[in-house]
């Protein structure tokens, strides 16, 4: 699915579409994937480097990001401060923190104080650029760019409120890669050491864990939302759901000791081995890839990037849990 430029985007069945091209997005994933992957090869490694040098691309002076590149290598598109900046600063803080190679880090380092000086109106653009500043955080704690990045981050929660008692979300429906902004609150609070954020991330991440619960088997939040009383189960369901309750439920563990959050990590590693409202497998052992997506009357079996780096992260997190509880 890679060359020299990047990762596909699109694949039909196990070909990858190379007249696609490639995206941020998923540049994003693979230097998350890459970077956090212990005592990597030089293969990995090497797909580390082709992400990096990408978002580097990818950039503006100004920390801005394009996201789309075609397959001759012409961005295509303006830059913005969308989710794909969100996710661009979220893979370098990772990389920061977490590569096993010196001139990743450094490049990395440099690429995410420029991407840092944006700021994004969208909640889920700013949540993944939250999870990358603390990992940044985690490497070198008074890194000012990160610590004011998160801190930006931190006041903007104080008036997203929920709903009601029945409904504490802070959308009137779920959207898409809905955990990714109740772990933002963990990371933020944990590396702000302000106990009431993390907390608050914990209750959202706890209540929605619950909503994406039924018959004792994950049921992802589908492509058209999920609102109170919509009926269930309700498909097109896309791996990003599992794996960003993975990511969630993960970082939850490293802070508080309650058991649902190691069995989050192992009920979505679950969904894509088939526990599921359909009990289809979602991954192919074989390839390695992830299906694109759980529809109602079967699996779309085309093996894009997006599926197949949710698989392989929400894998990750369940190996390092399964490790930890030995």
């Amino acid at each position: 699915m890679t060359d020299r430029r990047g990762t596909f985007e699109h694949a039909c069945g196990v070909e990858p579409r190379a007249e696609h091209g490639y995206c941020t997005d998923d540049m994003a994933r693979v230097l998350v994937v890459t970077t956090r992957e212990p005592e990597a090869s030089g293969d990995v490694n090497r797909l580390a480097g082709i992400a990096v040098r990408f978002l580097g691309d990818a950039q503006t002076l100004t920390g801005a990001c394009r996201n789309r590149m075609d397959s001759t290598g012409v961005w295509t598109d303006k830059p913005s401060l969308d989710d794909s900046w969100g996710r661009c600063v979220w893979g370098l803080g990772t990389a920061v923190a977490r590569s096993e190679v010196t001139w990743v880090r450094k490049m990395a380092l440099v690429q995410f104080e420029r991407a840092a000086q944006g700021r994004s109106p969208h909640p889920r653009s700013m949540a993944y650029a939250a999870l990358g500043a603390a990992e940044v955080l985690s490497a070198h704690p008074d890194h000012r760019a990160a610590l004011k990045l998160i801190s930006d981050y931190a006041v903007s929660t104080r008036t997203s409120n929920g709903q009601s008692a029945e409904w504490p979300w802070l959308e009137p429906r779920l959207s898409y890669a809905n955990a990714v902004l109740a772990e933002a609150m963990i990371a933020a609070g944990v590396a702000l050491e302000a106990p009431k954020l993390w907390q608050r991330g914990l209750g959202l991440l706890g209540w929605l864990l619950d909503i994406e619960t039924d018959g004792g088997h994950l049921s992802p939040t589908p492509v058209g939302g999920r609102g109170p009383g919509d009926p269930r189960p309700a498909f097109d369901q896309q791996p990003i759901e599992a794996a960003a309750l993975a990511d969630a439920c993960a970082r939850a563990a490293a802070v508080d000791a309650s058991a649902r959050w190691p069995e989050g990590v192992r009920a979505a590693a679950a969904w894509f081995e088939g526990v599921n409202d359909l009990g289809q497998r979602m991954w192919d052992p074989e390839t390695g890839a992830g299906f694109d997506g759980l529809h109602e009357h079967g699996v779309n079996r085309n093996q894009g990037a997006e599926s197949t780096l949710a698989v392989i992260s929400t894998l990750q997190h369940a190996q390092r849990i399964s490790l930890l509880q030995r």
